[in-house]
């Protein structure tokens, strides 16, 4: 008798929790739940740079020079790698006298033709001969244009992947380069911002590195939203030039939604 009036109560007990906590429950649906962890949460950024590549060995070749370091700065154009292209300089001599030897019978055919001293044929293969050692010597000379790597940007480099007298196969990472001109930020934001946030949006943002904080502007608004999440990417750019800020440093958002 005990037992069935504790399991009497115990069910009692749990229906009026339920009572309780029903309405609760209605009450918050759970994109207001979302909606409010959104808003609430503090909004993290990291620097990335404008622009960053590999650059990677094109021919197969011994690297003859490196005239920067990591982490050192070049100008667009300035040249990053040097190789060792003797055997390439090589090939295109010996293309260039065959263009010689191709075009000189070229021209003596042409005047023996004007004494219908050689036929036709001949002569177009003559002809033919000289086009084919062009076209050789075209080619090694876009193979020595191989021999060195330039900058296609000014900027820094952020990673040497080879050394000097080593040799390199085509398409071996050399280099990993950035442009730091101008340092980018990338956020998730809200969705619900966008009735306010507009590009160049003027805001704050706080590098844990540097413990300063710097001016910012919104560059780009994302082209979705997230329906699971409700919330926005935007990029941003830092706002002036500061030589303590580098690629990878992260920090927070100081941005909030004008006063009405």
């Amino acid at each position: 008798m005990k037992q069935v009036l504790i399991g009497t109560n115990l069910r009692r007990s749990l229906a009026c929790t339920l009572l309780v906590l029903t309405p609760l429950i209605q009450a918050a649906p759970p994109q207001a739940v979302v909606g409010s962890t959104l808003e609430t949460r503090e909004i993290r950024a990291q620097l990335s740079p404008r622009r960053y590549t590999t650059l990677a060995a094109e021919i197969g070749a011994k690297i003859n020079r490196l005239p920067l370091t990591e982490g050192a700065a070049f100008k667009q154009g300035q040249t990053l790698v040097q190789f060792d292209c003797a055997l390439q300089q090589t090939q295109l001599a010996k293309a260039e006298a065959a263009l010689m030897a191709a075009d000189t019978a070229w021209r003596g055919n042409q005047k023996l033709a004007e004494l219908n001293s050689v036929g036709k044929v001949e002569l177009d293969i003559s002809k033919a001969d000289v086009l084919k050692a062009q076209a050789e010597v075209s080619a090694n000379r876009a193979l020595i244009g191989k021999c060195q790597i330039t900058a296609p940007f000014s900027g820094r480099i952020a990673e040497q992947k080879a050394r000097e007298q080593q040799y390199v196969q085509p398409g071996q990472a050399l280099l990993e380069i950035l442009d730091d001109s101008q340092l980018e930020l990338e956020f998730i934001v809200p969705s619900r911002w966008l009735a306010w946030v507009r590009n160049g949006a003027a805001f704050q943002v706080n590098i844990d590195e540097t413990g300063k904080t710097y001016p910012a502007k919104v560059q780009r608004i994302g082209a979705r939203v997230d329906p699971i999440s409700q919330s926005v990417k935007l990029t941003a750019v830092i706002d002036g030039r500061f030589s303590e800020l580098v690629a990878g440093m992260s920090g927070k958002v100081l941005m909030a939604p004008p006063q009405r």
